[in-house]
């Protein structure tokens, strides 16, 4: 879809509260995908130089409800909908409202809980949710889990079958049963916030995810009080959006964090995460996002301190590795350990890893490059930053990579 101007950015705003409204009425996540789809075109060509609606979530829900009965009537499915369903049910063109009393207080966290149901494998959960409430690309969502692209549409593929062979029911559960869909829900918020900090200063869609998923995460905090891990993530969104300002310079260029103006720093937001993490430590029970948290907020003293202690950072990393051991992990605590022990400890740490499985990951050939530069090996940085290039970076990182390949050349 392109997002032309204020008319794109108003869909992508509805696209929660209308595709939530549409699985809800028709119980089929591909209907209400498609048919917010068809209902975005028609707004795109139809509000290009016309004023927008005044509610265009309402405008989007009408059109892609009557697309997706026009749909049904083509293939002789509506009356078994309607068998299912009152008339009043099925047609009704009001505007899709929050229902009195519902415990979630937002339609995209809604749906949210929605698509982490148990009854969908749990490595399909975030991946579907990413895709249906955030509206992410199927190609994104499968590098963010380092699968190949076709895997991951079957995955996306099974999960909505199973959806409908389950009848989930899609309705915001009760919140004793929250708890069963809370890792899901968690790993969304963080796997779609890693998308937007990755797009920052893009025209994606999802680099405009970042606020919105700070205040989902918060919001989710106040929900939930009592869940250390919850109170843990929105730490860590609150330390990462704390940075928004300056992780790009003046030319677009991404700006590693180590290398970051501190002073640009967002001080309340940092305030904020810490006063979280102390909720989090008085309830006992320490977790993965807890430990992510307190990595971000090491790093973020250095705003006050000067310096960053990156003895504590590589400590932490090694905790963290044992919690959620990954090649995600392992690279950034390399990284950190570059800064301790040097960058020939760090490339020792890499190669330790199975590169085979890395070949197509991109932060692992720009974490190499980085090192082999640092330790004069200017060759093997150039063949390492240039195949971090191949594997299409978003546009910031991508001039930040030209930029160091250059510098090797120099």
């Amino acid at each position: 879809m392109d997002a032309r101007g204020g008319a794109g950015a108003a869909i992508i705003a509805a696209r929660p509260v209308v595709v939530a409204a549409l699985a809800a009425r028709f119980r089929d996540l591909d209907l209400a995908e498609d048919g917010f789809a068809d209902a975005s075109e028609l707004a795109l060509r139809q509000f290009s130089d016309d004023p927008l609606p005044a509610n265009m979530a309402a405008w989007l829900h009408v059109a892609a409800r009557r697309r997706i009965i026009d749909r049904l009537r083509r293939d002789a499915r509506l009356a078994k909908l309607v068998a299912s369903q009152s008339a009043s049910e099925a047609f009704v063109a009001a505007e899709p409202e929050l229902l009195p009393g519902e415990p979630i207080p937002d339609e995209r966290l809604r749906l949210i809980f929605i698509c982490c149901h148990p009854a969908i494998a749990p490595d399909a959960r975030a991946a579907l949710t990413l895709r249906v409430v955030c509206g992410v690309p199927t190609e994104r969502i499968a590098a963010a889990f380092l699968m190949a692209v076709p895997a991951m549409y079957q995955r996306l593929t099974r999960a909505k079958a199973k959806i409908r062979e389950a009848q989930v029911p899609f309705e915001t559960p009760e919140p004793h049963l929250w708890g069963e869909r809370m890792a899901a829900v968690l790993a969304t918020l963080e796997i779609g916030y890693a998308l937007a900090y990755q797009d920052a200063g893009s025209s994606e869609p999802t680099a405009d995810l970042g606020p919105e998923v700070l205040r989902l995460a918060r919001m989710l905090a106040e929900l939930v009080p009592g869940d250390p891990e919850v109170l843990g993530l929105a730490a860590l969104v609150q330390l990462a959006e704390s940075r928004r300002g300056a992780r790009v310079d003046e030319t677009g260029c991404m700006v590693p964090l180590s290398e970051q103006d501190a002073a640009r720093w967002d001080a309340p937001l940092i305030a904020s995460a810490a006063r979280l993490m102390d909720r989090a430590a008085a309830l006992g029970r320490s977790g993965p996002y807890q430990i992510m948290a307190a990595i971000h907020l090491t790093h973020a003293r250095r705003r006050d301190e000067g310096s960053t202690d990156w003895q504590a950072i590589v400590r932490l990393y090694d905790v963290l590795l044992v919690m959620r051991p990954g090649a995600v992990v392992a690279i950034n605590r390399a990284l950190a350990l570059g800064r301790l022990a040097g960058a020939e400890s760090a490339l020792a740490a890499l190669d330790a890893l199975d590169a085979a499985a890395l070949a197509t990951y991109r932060p692992w050939h720009a974490a190499r490059a980085h090192l082999q530069a640092a330790t004069g090996d200017f060759g093997a940085a150039q063949a390492s930053y240039r195949a971090a290039l191949a594997l299409n970076p978003p546009w910031a990182e991508r001039l930040y990579l030209e930029a160091r390949l250059a510098g090797t050349s120099a």
